[in-house]
């Protein structure tokens, strides 16, 4: 089968939504947090580690994939579940986002993209229909569309022509899909209200498995963000899934799930833990500080990980301090923790008809 979303429950003060996400290689309860493994592992991080942290779905790039090691490697390697070493559901993003972060080593036209390999200098192109042809022979349980993300801020002009060019290559898409798998549509449209809505009702009118929101997080800030997740999401259909691509802040994630969206990415746990940055219930902790050169408190202490069990936050200011890999490993693995129980949590009050005070209690907890 491609993809199936049941709905389970919607909090009766807000947008929130509790649901399951059923692909070929297993549920994924809503909402979601996905770890961001680009390369096809997520960074300081092992498939069984990914696991114990909770997250049930990870997120893999066709544009990084396609220049190394190749989608024909991938495919003669047993596919990129086994590439990876991962037996649950793969969503894998198009490509479309590094036409906003490699602008400069990108060309667009109707067509598709040509990019300048940031490796060796070297053509690639990607048009809708090769995208999702790299994206098949991957084997992701979950594909999702080339499309055009602008930047912030953005002319309205040039947001138009993005936003009908995405439209144009989400038909394309649909029509080039030869495998049964997952295939999302994603609404662009910058922060212009009219051009949201009209990228969402278009597109909602077309057979996908899933909707994303595309281009925010490309320097807009949380309240445009937020305004622009408030338009589109309700006119997204009912029954399928919401994804918010790129967004990882807890609140900001804690906002947009109030406002209906049931899936996110983002490198922000993995890249923070490697900068020795570790997400707390009670905000994050900077675990250079000299002030943990003697603590013997774990990194946050109502939790429950392998990390926090075993490491003291003086061990890992020592750890960062001698450069050692171990300590990105520790702090990764309670980051990504960190993240599923807060969305396991954030599901239970869902489902509970609780989240408008669970979100107002976590948010004062954390500072935000």
């Amino acid at each position: 089968m491609p993809v199936e979303f049941m709905l389970e429950h919607e909090d009766r003060h807000t947008g929130a939504r509790a649901g399951v996400l059923k692909t070929d290689h297993g549920d994924v309860p809503t909402p979601a947090f996905m770890p961001v493994g680009t390369q096809g592992a997520v960074k300081a991080m092992i498939p069984p580690l990914v696991e114990e942290s909770g997250a049930a779905m990870i997120l893999s790039n066709t544009y990084h994939l396609t220049l190394r090691p190749g989608p024909e490697d991938v495919r003669a390697l047993g596919g990129l579940h086994r590439f990876m070493g991962w037996e649950g559901p793969i969503l894998t993003d198009s490509g479309g986002f590094q036409v906003f972060s490699l602008a400069s080593l990108s060309t667009v036209g109707d067509d598709g993209v040509r990019f300048q390999s940031h490796i060796d200098g070297s053509e690639l192109f990607l048009g809708p229909e090769r995208a999702v042809e790299i994206q098949e022979m991957l084997g992701s349980d979950v594909m999702m569309v080339l499309d055009e993300c602008v930047p912030y801020p953005c002319e309205r002009d040039r947001a138009e022509r993005a936003m009908e060019r995405t439209i144009d290559w989400a038909g394309r898409s649909l029509d080039a899909r030869t495998a049964d798998r997952g295939l999302f549509g994603i609404v662009q449209g910058s922060t212009y209200p009219e051009l949201r809505r009209k990228c969402a009702e278009t597109l909602a009118q077309m057979p996908f498995d899933g909707y994303a929101i595309g281009g925010v997080s490309v320097g807009e800030g949380p309240l445009l963000m937020d305004e622009v997740v408030a338009h589109t999401a309700p006119r997204l259909p009912r029954d399928k899934p919401r994804y918010l691509m790129g967004v990882g802040p807890p609140g900001d994630m804690l906002r947009a799930i109030g406002r209906g969206v049931d899936q996110f990415d983002c490198v922000m746990p993995t890249r923070n833990a490697r900068g020795a940055c570790a997400f707390t219930w009670q905000g994050k902790v900077r675990l250079r500080n000299a002030r943990h050169a003697r603590s013997v408190r774990p990194i946050d202490d109502g939790c429950q990980c392998r990390a926090c069990r075993t490491v003291s936050r003086g061990t890992l200011r020592h750890l960062f301090q001698a450069g050692e890999m171990a300590a990105a490993i520790w702090v990764t693995l309670h980051n990504l923790t960190f993240y599923q129980d807060l969305m396991r949590c954030a599901r239970q009050a869902i489902l509970e008809d609780n989240f408008q005070e669970f979100k107002a209690d976590t948010l004062g907890r954390m500072g935000e």
